[in-house]
C-alpha cells in the first residue's frame, strides 16, 4: 500500500512563515495549493506544508531523519538559521532543533557522528 505523508504547520504570519522555511528547506515551496498554504516535497511523498491558521500557530513538533545530518546544518546555517537546541541521546543519535518565528519545532535527526 503507497502512503504520501503531509505533515501541517500552522502559522501566524504567512509571508514571515514563507521566508523562514525557504531558508530551512534551502528552496521555495514544491507548489502553492491557494493562498493560504505552501508545501515542499522533502522526499518521494513526503510533504509539510504550512498554513495561516493564526489560532493552531507554534504548536507543531515535527522531526526529519537525514542521512547527513552534519551537511543539512551546515547548509542551514549557509542560510542563515542557527538551531534553537542540540541533543545528543545515549545511543548516540543526534538531534538538532529549530525554531520557527511562531516557535513551531522542526527537528533534524541523524545517527551517531
Amino acid at each position: 500500500m503507497a502512503i504520501d505523508l503531509f505533515a501541517g504547520i500552522s502559522v501566524a504570519d504567512y509571508a514571515a512563515a514563507l521566508a523562514w522555511y525557504e531558508r530551512l528547506f534551502g528552496s521555495p515551496p514544491a507548489f502553492l495549493p491557494n493562498d493560504t498554504e505552501a508545501v515542499w516535497e522533502l522526499a518521494e511523498h513526503r510533504y509539510v506544508y504550512v498554513e495561516h491558521r493564526p489560532g493552531h500557530a507554534g504548536h507543531a513538533m515535527h522531526t526529519l531523519f537525514v542521512d547527513d545530518l552534519d551537511a543539512r546544518v551546515a547548509g542551514i546555517a549557509e542560510r542563515g538559521l542557527r538551531p534553537w537546541q542540540r541533543e545528543t541521546y545515549a545511543n548516540g543519535v543526534r538531534k538538532i532543533v529549530y525554531r520557527d518565528p511562531d516557535g513551531n519545532e522542526i527537528g533534524f535527526g541523524g545517527a551517531p557522528a
